[in-house]
């Protein structure tokens, strides 16, 4: 790929390398092991070039245009044409778009445009469904002290494209895995014999990691805190209960409300005075925003 895109990535917080290998698997997963789109081969002339448009089919925000383009700068390559893709963007990500918008023009051998067409798409779609749907969280929680945070509940392989465009959306990451943060839930909590029991063997264990803690009442919000936690999951806890836990706690932990939340409660819940929202179905539910490739008549 481009450096100023494998720099658009690295501005964007994500390894281009590993972003590289999901293009490379996706592209395989869709050509088969001969690397072969059979259709455009049997139809295109190999030395026919176009330029085609990415163009939104919806209202939306955009997100993942970067990954975009590196599939389709990826695309000679891996099929080993050897033969290049310009592409020139349009639209940046975090920008709220228009259906019938134009996001970014792709300039190239014809066969290597409609070859790449259906992976930019998957990965671009997902992406900026996912970022609309954060944008209609953060929009929801405008006024509050609230930030809507994402969680480990994503696509395998695309957690971190996932992750970014939830940031793109105006949404919060909370961890990245099990090896960054260590999230206290009520099965540790379980085998380890308590909230301080096991508060206490994480950090005895890993004293430089970030510890946070699920709780299900208000007396073990209390008793977390007072074992020394910083960041409080309150789970599926209705408004009252989070207002008497923020009185509770106050400025001693950072809270999070948690737990099969809507878009229609969001507002409610942000009002008793949490920092954070947790919202799983940014990455698991979000339905794509779709997107087209146009090739441009003559």
């Amino acid at each position: 790929m481009k450096d100023s895109t494998r720099q658009a990535l690295v501005d964007g917080g994500l390894d281009p390398e590993r972003v590289r290998r999901v293009i490379v698997d996706a592209l395989a997963e869709d050509l088969g092991p001969d690397f072969l789109d059979v259709t455009s081969v049997a139809t295109i002339p190999d030395a026919q070039t176009d330029t085609a448009d990415l163009v939104a089919r919806a209202d939306g925000v955009v997100a993942g245009l970067a990954v975009a383009a590196a599939v389709f700068e990826l695309v000679g390559e891996v099929t080993g044409s050897g033969r290049t893709v310009e592409v020139s963007t349009v639209a940046h990500d975090g920008q709220r778009v228009a259906r019938g918008d134009v996001l970014a023009t792709v300039t190239g051998p014809t066969r290597l445009l409609l070859t790449a067409e259906r992976t930019a798409l998957n990965l671009l779609c997902r992406m900026s469904g996912v970022a609309t749907h954060t944008r209609a969280w953060a929009d929801a929680l405008a006024g509050t002290k609230a930030m809507v945070l994402d969680t480990r509940k994503t696509t395998p392989g695309l957690r971190a494209l996932e992750k970014y465009a939830v940031r793109a959306g105006g949404g919060t990451n909370k961890r990245m895995g099990l090896h960054d943060v260590a999230m206290i839930k009520d099965n540790h909590k379980l085998a380890a014999g308590g909230v301080a029991a096991a508060y206490r063997r994480v950090r005895e264990t890993f004293p430089d990691v970030p510890v946070q803690v699920e709780v299900d009442t208000v007396a073990e919000a209390v008793e977390a805190v007072e074992a020394g936690a910083g960041f409080l999951l309150l789970d599926n806890m209705d408004p009252p209960t989070l207002r008497e836990v923020v009185a509770e706690v106050g400025d001693r932990a950072e809270l999070e409300a948690t737990g099969g939340l809507t878009l229609a409660v969001a507002a409610e819940y942000a009002a008793t005075g949490v920092d954070f929202i947790s919202v799983g179905a940014l990455t698991h539910s979000s339905p794509i925003l779709d997107i087209a490739l146009d090739l441009r008549e003559e």
